[in-house]
C-alpha cells in the first residue's frame, strides 16, 4: 500500500476503535514530570502523526504518556504535491515533503475543544507557506490552542517550508520567541511552550541557540526534526527523494545533537525525538538526556505493539540500574552521546 494511503487507514481505523487499549497502569518507574506536567509514563507519540487532532484519546487509551497533534497551521493548506510520502524500507527509515498539509487551526480546535484526552495533550504550531510574516502564524497558533492544550511546540525545524528553519538563526529566533512568549503571558493559563529543532546544526547554532532559549522563559525543547542529510542511507531506494528523513537511521544524529544541546541547556526539560525503534534505543535516548521521549516512524515498521514493548524495556533499564524511576537515568551518559560515541557506551 502506498504510504500516505497506509498512514490515511491507520488513522481511520483508530477513528473506529480498532486500535487496543491499554490493559493495565503503568508501573510507578515510569511515572515522570515534564514542564510541570505530570505524566503516566515517557512515551509520547510525535507530530506528524495525528496531523489534524482526530484521534488524539485513541491513542491515549492506547498508552501514549504524551500525545502531539498537528503541525497545525492558521488556514488550511494541502501541502506538497503527491507522493511526499516515501519508504526506505531497507534502512527502516522513512522520507517525507508533506508540507504541514493540515485542514488549519479552526478544525483542530474544534475537535480538541471539550475532548477529554488521558495523556499530556501537546499542539505543535506552524506557519502556513505562503504567509507574509512566519513570526505572526505562531503567535496565531497560541493564541488559538493557549487555553486548550497542555503544552505547545513552536516547530521552526521541518525542512518542507521554505524559509522555515531560517528561523533557528540569532536574531529571528529571539523575535520569534519573544512575540510567542508575550502572546503566551496575556493567555489565562500559564501554558508550558517547547521549541523543536533540527538535527542539521552546527556547534556554533546550537551555541547561539541555547543562548537566545536560556535568555527567554521557554519551557523546553524537542530534539529533534526529521534531517536533510542522506548519509545513512544513500544508495537505499527512495534515499534520493527531497525531504526530511526520519527513522532508524536519523537515531545516532538526533541522539548525539540532543546530548549536545543537554550539555548547552542545564537543567532545561528536553524531550528526545528521531530513530527510536527499540526498547534499547528508547533508553539511550534517555541516557543521552531526554526527560521524555517521542516516536512515530518506527511504528510503521515495528507495529503498535512497540510502545508496550518500549515500556517495559525501561522498566527493566530502571530496575537493571539499580534505581527506583526513569527520571534518574536521565542524562546518565550525555558526555559519552554529546562525544559521538554514545552507542558504545
Amino acid at each position: 500500500m502506498d504510504a500516505e494511503t497506509a498512514h490515511g487507514a491507520t488513522i481511520t481505523a483508530l477513528r473506529l476503535g480498532l486500535a487496543p487499549q491499554q490493559e493495565h497502569r503503568d508501573p510507578a518507574e515510569l511515572a515522570t514530570s515534564l514542564c510541570g506536567l505530570e505524566l503516566k509514563n515517557p512515551v509520547g507519540m510525535a507530530a506528524g502523526f495525528d496531523k489534524n487532532a482526530e484521534v488524539p484519546r485513541p491513542l491515549a487509551l492506547m498508552g501514549f504518556g504524551m500525545v502531539e497533534i498537528g503541525t497545525v497551521t492558521p488556514r488550511p493548506q494541502t501541502g506538497n504535491p503527491k507522493p511526499r510520502l516515501f519508504r526506505v524500507t531497507e534502512a527502516d527509515g522513512v522520507i517525507n515533503r508533506m508540507g504541514f498539509n493540515n485542514e488549519g487551526h479552526e478544525a483542530a480546535f474544534a475537535r480538541l475543544e471539550g475532548l477529554r484526552v488521558p495523556a499530556a495533550l501537546g499542539v505543535n504550531i506552524g506557519a502556513n507557506k505562503d504567509s507574509e510574516d512566519f513570526v505572526a502564524d505562531y503567535v496565531l497558533g497560541v493564541k488559538r490552542f493557549a487555553d486548550l492544550a497542555d503544552y505547545l511546540t513552536v516547530n521552526i525545524s521541518s525542512p518542507n517550508t521554505p524559509g522555515l528553519r531560517n528561523l533557528q538563526a540569532d536574531e529571528a529566533l529571539t523575535r520569534l520567541l519573544d512575540a510567542v512568549l508575550t502572546a503566551r503571558a496575556k493567555a489565562k493559563t500559564r501554558v508550558p511552550v517547547l521549541l523543536k529543532i533540527a538535527p542539521d546544526l552546527d556547534e556554533a547554532a546550537m551555541d547561539a541557540i541555547a543562548r537566545v532559549v536560556l535568555a527567554t522563559d521557554l519551557d523546553g525543547l524537542i530534539v529533534s526534526n526529521t534531517t536533510i542529510s542522506r548519509d545513512p542511507v544513500a544508495g537505499l531506494e527512495n534515499a534520493g527523494e527531497t525531504g526530511g528523513l526520519s527513522g532508524k537511521p536519523l537515531f545516532s544524529l538526533s541522539t548525539q545533537r540532543l546530548a549536545q544541546m543537554r550539555q548547552r541547556v542545564g537543567a532545561l526539560p528536553i524531550v528526545g525525538v528521531g530513530g527510536i525503534h527499540s526498547p534499547q534505543t528508547a533508553l539511550a535516548k534517555i541516557e543521552a538526556g531526554a526527560n521524555a521521549i517521542q516516536l512515530y516512524s518506527a511504528l510503521v515498521f515495528g507495529g503498535l505493539d512497540l510502545l508496550d514493548r518500549i515500556k517495559r524495556g525501561l522498566v527493566a533499564g530502571v530496575r537493571a540500574a539499580g534505581k527506583t524511576n526513569i527520571s534518574q537515568l536521565v542524562g546518565a551518559k550525555t558526555d559519552a552521546w554529546a562525544r559521538g560515541d554514545g552507542e558504545a557506551a
